[in-house]
């Protein structure tokens, strides 16, 4: 139904074309050419801000003054960087040393850290100006926090990266960092109708970043496009081939595995709708996955290894600040405290055998396309969302990207993750751009 489908046109370039409008790629352009200032943008950014962030929330903190030094700074010196000049906002689990850094919790309401998290520390030395900080759920976990969805402000955003997929979506800033764990990069991406790219696991230093699971933690990115992606992405890996123009420019022939995954029951109408038209539209490059024997219960392993993790990594704040952790986080931690560490170990053992199954998977396939989520953002604000469908590929440690191109039942944005083999990053974004464009046409 052409009704149901996304333009990348309506999406990425809006009629008005404000500057903070302005997909982060399209701003650095400009920027580094000179035919745009810094503090103009930063301008029109926190013109956005003042008008929407008080009924969509995106923001825990925001320092104009700081920004605006910043601003004028750059735009009377040298291009420091690929970033040179962007705003961005960064989601309240990172550690910022001119932003107190509370976590979500009020455990940590007046935290102050000494030091950057080493992810924002990249973007600022590539010449980014660090905005504000963007909510997250309660210590990355169940307990919403404040944001709500631009699309519908009754929407959840998803989570736990919630800030940072909201101010996006409603033209707040050009990219903001996020973390997954299971799908918080992916599903909130997903639910606000942005790009979200998860990279390969560790590709990231997660230095400064509080930690939930050293299996699963990632460092993640939202844009406008998967340009945007790429070109924080070239920053925050070191790996300066995703920024290159000409990666977007040629053509790409790839073999595209159709992926439902053993989770498919899960998915709704909407999303099923999404999945038949990139049937339709893809034809020529997707081909069915043969799911491998012994995989069907990795959604379940994901659970059990990120709750024994988390339970742990949280000891602290359970021993020493209990009554200040909500009820559902409780319950986590009780239920990943239950789980022994030689469950845990085979747990581990079934997630490496797993990663040379895929390896031998993406032989025969370059890419596969999977559901992001059940469907549309749920209604109400308490429920974050299942991330049933990110499990799978966050244990793996695959880079994943959201494209955002249909509608659903209610109007609400529906899509479909494009992942990659393990350390494929720049081609999976290559693909993805090119899959993105015919996607939404």
């Amino acid at each position: 139904n052409p009704k149901q489908r996304y333009s990348l046109k309506a999406m990425h370039t809006p009629p008005s074309r404000a500057l903070h409008q302005l997909d982060a790629w399209e701003a650095a352009g400009l920027l580094a050419r000179r035919e745009l200032k810094a503090v103009d943008l930063l301008a029109s950014c926190l013109d956005r801000i003042e008008q929407r962030d008080h009924e969509v929330h995106a923001f825990v903190r925001v320092n104009r003054a700081a920004a605006f030094k910043l601003a004028i700074e750059l735009d009377a010196g040298s291009v420091r960087g690929l970033l040179h000049g962007l705003p961005f906002g960064v989601k309240d689990l990172l550690d910022t040393a001119d932003f107190p850094t509370a976590y979500g919790s009020p455990i940590y309401e007046t935290h102050q850290p000494v030091a950057d998290a080493a992810a924002v520390s990249l973007c600022r030395e590539a010449g980014a100006v660090l905005l504000g900080k963007t909510v997250t759920t309660e210590l990355a976990n169940l307990y919403a926090g404040a944001t709500r969805n631009p699309h519908n402000l009754a929407h959840t955003p998803g989570g736990s990266s919630s800030g940072s997929a909201a101010a996006i979506a409603d033209f707040m800033v050009p990219f903001a960092l996020g973390t997954q764990t299971a799908g918080s990069v992916i599903r909130p991406a997903a639910f606000c109708g942005v790009v979200g790219f998860k990279p390969t696991h560790n590709r990231v230093p997660k230095a400064g970043v509080k930690a939930l699971s050293e299996t699963l933690d990632s460092v993640g990115v939202f844009g406008r496009s998967v340009r945007d992606a790429a070109l924080i992405g070239a920053v925050l890996t070191g790996d300066s081939g995703m920024a290159n123009p000409a990666l977007f420019t040629q053509s790409h022939a790839a073999r595209v595995g159709l992926c439902q995954t053993p989770d498919w029951t899960a998915a709704d109408a909407d999303t099923r709708r999404a999945w038949v038209h990139a049937e339709k539209v893809l034809a020529d490059v997707v081909r069915p996955v043969v799911w491998p024997d012994g995989m069907n219960n990795l959604a379940t392993v994901h659970q059990d290894i990120q709750n024994f993790e988390t339970a742990r990594s949280l000891s602290h704040e359970r021993l020493i600040h209990l009554n200040q952790i909500s009820k559902p986080l409780q319950a986590r931690i009780a239920e990943g405290l239950a789980i022994t560490g030689e469950t845990h170990a085979r747990h581990l053992r079934t997630a490496a055998a797993a990663r040379e199954k895929m390896d031998a998977l993406f032989r025969v396939h370059d890419f596969i396309l999977a559901p992001s989520s059940v469907g549309e953002a749920p209604a109400g604000l308490d429920f974050t969302g299942d991330p049933v469908f990110c499990r799978t590929w966050t244990l793996l440690g695959l880079p994943c990207i959201h494209l955002p191109f249909f509608k659903g039942s209610t109007g609400m944005p529906v899509g479909l993750q494009l992942v990659g083999a393990y350390g494929d990053d720049r081609r999976l974004l290559a693909a993805a751009h090119v899959l993105h464009a015919r996607l939404a046409f």
